[in-house]
């Protein structure tokens, strides 16, 4: 398996465990009213949406997402994740490579104590998938935190269930 594979695979990943999430968390009362579930969700899907428009060098506000309810939120995710494959079928090995400067990265400058160094476009896609994991973590402990189950969004948990298809919430 090459690279380009294997980060296409971590990024449906991505998709069918925030999926996952949404499923559990629109199924648990408690949760669809939590402001603590919807702000770490929109977090989720708005940094996927600026390291998307990054990579693509498209506008991004980071301000983007703010406004929505909780259901618009879980389309204006799913909506996201079917864009992510069209791009990720016109790249190739070299490009990963290519180097990304991120828009915000000064905002950290003096919290590193110094410039940050500029990622390529792959470690940025590496990147996502350790910050959606993280953050998806804090949904499922609130959701624990909440009575619910959290359900298993594993990278291994995936290949096991054989790297299916994201099922996401129907809503309406």
């Amino acid at each position: 398996m090459n690279l380009i594979d294997s980060l296409r695979d971590l990024l449906r990943h991505i998709e069918w465990a925030d999926a996952t999430v949404w499923r559990t968390v629109l199924g648990s009362p408690p949760a669809t009213t939590d402001e603590i579930v919807k702000s770490r969700l929109h977090h989720i899907h708005m940094v996927q949406r600026a390291f998307f428009n990054v990579w693509r060098q498209a506008p991004h506000s980071p301000s983007a997402g703010t406004e929505l309810t909780l259901e618009q939120l879980v389309v204006w995710g799913k909506e996201h994740h079917a864009r992510v494959p069209d791009y990720l079928a016109t790249l190739h090995e070299a490009d990963l490579d290519r180097p990304i400067v991120m828009p915000w990265a000064s905002i950290f400058a003096e919290r590193l104590g110094r410039e940050p160094g500029v990622p390529t476009l792959g470690e940025t896609m590496l990147q996502i998938a350790s910050h959606s994991t993280h953050h998806r973590g804090q949904v499922c402990a609130r959701l624990r935190e909440l009575g619910a189950e959290p359900p298993l969004t594993d990278f291994i948990a995936w290949i096991w269930f054989g790297k299916p298809e994201a099922e996401w919430p129907a809503l309406g």
